[in-house]
């Protein structure tokens, strides 16, 4: 008898579910969906209490890759630019680990003038790739693993000095102004100057 009765109350309450569900079901708009895809989409648990550092008015987190913390930056939409016009968007989204430097707008606008603007030509993505991949190092390299007269080899190829002076670190005469940006692929610093490989 108790059987029957446990049956009898999971059998109602499941009914009682299905009920409201098709009733809500029936009562959702349009605007509704919506709100419930974008939701569903955009839903990160860890996301929201994850620690991360502040850049450009929005939080890195290291559950993000490089290109998806750069991306949410204020600051570095000329780099994302950049990155998409020379096509290593997908390269630095992968496995890695990478170390960027990464120039901010205003280190973007210290160029002189056209120069961004010419390097994002079609004709010129040897150049603007040429460019980035200066930027980039193998491996993750924190600011902890730097040292004064370091000379760290780019993807590019050439080599970027490291200097450190007084708490200060400049790869090759560029600032650091944020270290240690951590990525699901890597670690990126911001400079506050675009390198220019020789």
């Amino acid at each position: 008898m108790k059987k029957n009765f446990l049956n009898y109350v999971l059998a109602t309450a499941t009914a009682g579910t299905m009920l409201i569900s098709c009733n809500s079901a029936e009562t959702t708009t349009e605007e509704n969906k919506d709100s419930i895809a974008a939701g569903a989409m955009t839903e990160q648990p860890m996301t929201a209490t994850e620690e991360g550092v502040m850049v450009g008015g929005a939080k890195m987190v290291a559950s993000k890759n490089i290109v998806e913390n750069a991306a949410g930056s204020a600051d570095h939409t000329t780099l994302v630019a950049a990155v998409t016009a020379a096509g290593l968007g997908e390269t630095l989204s992968g496995a890695g680990p990478f170390t960027v430097f990464a120039p901010t707008n205003a280190a973007f606008d210290k160029l002189p003038a056209g120069t961004v603007e010419g390097l994002l030509k079609a004709e010129k993505k040897a150049d603007l790739t040429k460019v980035l991949t200066f930027h980039v190092v193998p491996g993750a390299v924190k600011a902890a693993d730097l040292t004064d007269g370091q000379k760290i080899k780019t993807v590019q190829g050439q080599e970027l000095t490291v200097s450190i002076k007084d708490g200060v670190v400049k790869i090759d005469g560029a600032t650091v102004t944020t270290a240690d940006v951590i990525s699901s692929n890597g670690v990126t610093h911001v400079i506050d100057a675009v390198l220019l490989p020789k």
